[in-house]
């Protein structure tokens, strides 16, 4: 199924036509060196159609492939140019900022766990047959080495506590009973070791309990501290500066004068942090080259994200920018609406910066095709597993490019969400999850894969602070 076509032949998305930075980067990529249009390897389009795309876009899986492989690189080789690009040393981190990071070495155990004989329940310890004779004082967690028992005795005793040497088994107190001579009878047979965590029964010293590359869930928090660690290993997380540019924008009040509210501004670092980043500042600046130039070379983050500009209006700098800098362009466009002219650029070998279209639903489309794969790479962290499911309804496609569109999960079916334009929040406010649509849409009831917004599954993405 194809989209609709305006009167030059550019194609649509149900009715969320190209907006002002994507058709300006049509005009910027129809020049070839200056000199006349560019010229499309490929055939025409029936009934005189050509095909409306920048034709060094790059597909939106090889997009995704690159910005994942970006940070394991380095720039093109050259003079006196290393030879690998500088590793991210791992740093001990406490146990309660752990969350969300990967273990840069491994967990092994500092100690037996248990470290020593333990009971697993309230009850007695006992030693030989019943019945037995109960002491006075009880054994209690927390508390030193108890004197050890005979046959024939039995000991009050709580869960988690040191059972005494010589100890049989633990009776638990339901199945327990004492006659009028105050002697203690089991009501249940019991087995000799019953209810007894032995010593190392979970690990000896030494083994490893997690490998390098484990996610630390609060699971694993959980295990670290049990096995005694207060601090562990990790990768670091991210560090990430979000640069808002445009003279445009309003922080606060309704829009006016030719005015617009930003909303990447409010929206843009939370999602980051939501993806593992650490967001180190948030700087607005105004349409200027230099302005531009001055915060990305002072900026000392892994990944610098601006907002607007990637296209080739007059006050549209990045490109230039980059250029001036020297940066490597890694992607210069991608085949997907919205957020066609997205960028990624190395702009030294520990630094890399994506630039996002203006348009809100663009600059999401931007954050998951390139941003995510980039953090996730730096992070150290795993991809996630790609799942499919059934649409409610047909979605129209462009011709050649993937389209990422606002779904709401239904039980085993995906809902696809309408305000789906490139300056439109309302659809992606509500969602779930990006249904992928491939070049020339998708039929109703076709699987189509999804990707998961951070914050709608029950893991340990949703980390807003």
């Amino acid at each position: 199924m194809t989209a609709p076509r305006l009167r030059d032949g550019a194609p649509v998305e149900d009715s969320d036509d190209l907006d002002v930075e994507e058709a300006l980067a049509l005009v910027r990529d129809a020049k070839d060196d200056g000199t006349g249009p560019a010229r499309d390897p490929r055939p025409a389009e029936p009934h005189g159609h050509a095909p409306a795309e920048r034709h060094r876009a790059t597909p939106w899986p090889q997009a995704r492939e690159i910005a994942a492989r970006a940070a394991r690189a380095t720039r093109a080789p050259r003079p006196a140019a290393t030879s690998s690009a500088p590793r991210r040393t791992p740093v001990p981190v406490p146990l309660g900022d752990a969350l969300g990071l990967v273990l840069a070495a491994p967990l092994d155990a500092l100690s037996d766990l248990p470290s020593f004989d333990t009971s697993a329940m309230d009850g007695w310890a006992v030693a030989g047959p019943g019945p037995w004779t109960v002491r006075e004082e009880g054994v209690l967690a927390g508390h030193a080495q108890p004197a050890p028992l005979t046959d024939g005795e039995a000991v009050r005793i709580a869960t988690g506590a040191r059972v005494p040497a010589d100890t049989t088994a633990v009776l638990r107190t339901e199945h327990g009973r004492t006659d009028a001579q105050g002697r203690l009878h089991a009501t249940r047979d019991m087995v000799h070791g019953q209810d007894i965590r032995p010593r190392g029964q979970e690990c000896r010293s030494g083994d490893q309990l997690l490998p390098v590359g484990t996610q630390i869930t609060p699971a694993v928090l959980g295990l670290a501290a049990a096995a005694g660690y207060d601090t562990v290993t990790v990768v670091p997380r991210p560090r990430a500066e979000v640069l808002v540019l445009g003279d445009e924008l309003l922080t606060e009040g309704l829009p006016r004068e030719g005015l617009i509210r930003d909303a990447l501004g409010p929206m843009l670092p939370p999602w980051l942090r939501a993806l593992g980043a650490e967001v180190v500042a948030v700087r607005r600046i105004r349409d200027d080259a230099k302005a531009l130039h001055k915060a990305i070379t002072a900026s000392t983050a892994d990944l610098i994200v601006t907002t607007g500009g990637t296209a080739a209006g007059p006050h549209d700098h990045v490109h230039p920018t980059l250029e001036r800098l020297g940066a490597e362009l890694l992607v210069d466009g991608v085949k997907v609406r919205p957020g066609h002219p997205m960028l990624l650029a190395r702009t030294r070998d520990d630094q890399h910066l994506v630039g996002l279209p203006g348009n809100p639903l663009a600059a999401v489309s931007g954050l998951i095709t390139l941003a995510e794969p980039l953090l996730r790479t730096l992070a150290a962290r795993p991809a996630p597993e790609p799942y499919t499911l059934p649409l409610t309804e047909p979605v129209h496609g462009h011709p050649y490019d993937t389209r990422l569109v606002p779904v709401v999960l239904r039980g085993d079916r995906a809902v696809p969400l309408h305000y789906n334009g490139p300056a439109m929040l309302r659809g992606i406010a509500a969602a779930d999850a990006l249904a992928v649509v491939p070049p020339g849409g998708a039929r109703q009831g076709v699987e189509t894969e999804l990707l998961d917004l951070p914050w709608t599954t029950a893991g340990i993405g949703v980390c807003f602070t």
